[in-house]
């Protein structure tokens, strides 16, 4: 009898832990479940695959340009800041970053401007006329940079060059565009400018046919002038366009390479020399591959500090309304 009860209470204490892990393997489907279920877990997991591409391919080769930075010329021995500090004493070096800065920000501001007015004209056009100047003024966006930077080098050339023949026959002297130092820049930033403008145009152009025609009939009706039209419908409600677009195209102007390397190659005497191209000159062509990478580094402080500013105007603005 005693055998019979040892056994009886034996099965219901089988039964028991079975029921308890019944009990917790549906508890944890459970909370797995309301797991999947959270939105923040789907997107993290959805956006997984693209976090692991950025660590390969942005954090690591930044990490290792940090690193690189700081070795000697050998790569065999740490320095520290020693780098950077010999940058920051040379006076050379400090013209290569106002020229960048210079360069980057008057291109930015001239192609804001340009694809303004291109996209305010093409928006005003009819629908049919929009797909032509559309695709018309895309060209010089979809154009390879080089090729397109070796045509602007053949116009510029000083002996049979469409500039100097069209001068010449304006009654005018001819101008070594690429050889003196104020053409030489002027010539790129005109590059610059038109290769760049038309990503301001596509930029604008949709977002002014986001903004509601409504708000444009009421200030007709208020008696606006085409200008007030602009200046208080318009760009208020592309502003954040605005600023991301300058953002984006103030990155691609500080890392620019393709048009300094292929137009002048940082001549006459470094005139044109900027972050990028000298980064390039000293790290691959000097055999100096700590140096170059302490000068592309250059380039994080003060893209930080601008895409900083502009993006906060963009949350102020944004939580303001």
């Amino acid at each position: 009898m005693l055998c019979c009860q040892t056994v009886w209470e034996g099965k219901r204490a089988l039964a028991a832990i079975d029921l308890r892990a019944d009990a917790n393997a549906q508890i944890g489907r459970g909370s797995l479940h309301k797991l999947m279920r959270r939105k923040s877990t789907l997107a993290f997991l959805m956006t997984l695959p693209l976090l692991t591409l950025m660590i390969g391919l942005v954090a690591y080769p930044a990490g290792f340009a940090i690193w690189l930075s700081m070795l000697d010329r050998s790569m065999t021995r740490f320095v520290g800041l020693d780098n950077f500090a010999y940058l920051v004493s040379r006076e050379r070096f400090w013209m290569v970053v106002y020229q960048t800065c210079a360069f980057a920000v008057i291109a930015v501001l001239l192609k804001a401007v340009i694809g303004f007015v291109a996209a305010h004209l093409v928006h005003n056009l009819p629908t049919k006329g929009q797909r032509k100047w559309r695709g018309m003024l895309l060209v010089p966006w979809v154009i390879p940079a080089a090729m397109s930077v070796l045509g602007w080098r053949l116009l510029f050339e000083p002996s049979f060059g469409a500039f100097n023949w069209i001068l010449e026959h304006l009654g005018m002297e001819r101008v070594i565009w690429l050889g003196e130092t104020g053409w030489a820049r002027f010539s790129v930033v005109l590059v610059t400018v038109w290769f760049g403008a038309p990503f301001f145009l596509v930029m604008y152009l949709a977002s002014m046919k986001s903004v509601p025609e409504e708000l444009y009939e009421a200030a007709a009706i208020d008696g606006a002038t085409w200008w007030q039209r602009i200046r208080y419908v318009t760009l208020p409600m592309m502003r954040n366009i605005i600023a991301i677009t300058m953002v984006f195209s103030l990155i691609g102007s500080f890392a620019g390479f393709t048009i300094v390397s292929v137009l002048t190659n940082g001549g006459p005497l470094g005139a044109t020399q900027v972050l990028a191209t000298s980064a390039f000159l000293v790290g691959i062509m000097g055999g100096n591959l700590p140096m170059g990478a302490a000068v592309s580094l250059f380039m994080v402080p003060v893209l930080a500090a601008a895409a900083i500013h502009i993006l906060r105007g963009i949350a102020k603005r944004g939580s303001d309304v």
